[in-house]
């Protein structure tokens, strides 16, 4: 994965502050990616909600959340759920 120019990272940022667009962002990462491409999508939604914010309301040290959203971490998915949840989104199955 390449890195993202600033600009585009803080566009991207802003926009996923929108509950609607980090839904589908997180949607498309969880039907599109790889489970690395997935963690870094939930890294970002976090960033737009303040990650340090986000990990008080998750009930996660914030180094460990960098760390479990990073491309090489491997959340439980207890951990997974906390921290998708503490951005107000939630993990949901469907019939295809």
């Amino acid at each position: 994965m390449t890195k993202p120019s600033k600009a585009y990272k803080n566009e991207l940022l802003k926009r996923l502050k929108d509950p609607k667009l980090a839904e589908a962002y997180m949607n498309a990462a969880l039907e599109d990616g790889t489970q690395e491409e997935l963690l870094v999508a939930l890294k970002n939604v976090c960033e737009a909600h303040g990650m340090a914010r986000t990990a008080k309301k998750a009930k996660i040290n914030r180094e460990n959340m960098y760390r479990v959203l990073s491309v090489k971490g491997n959340p439980y998915l207890s951990t997974f759920t906390s921290i998708l949840e503490s951005t107000g989104l939630k993990l949901r199955v469907q019939v295809g």
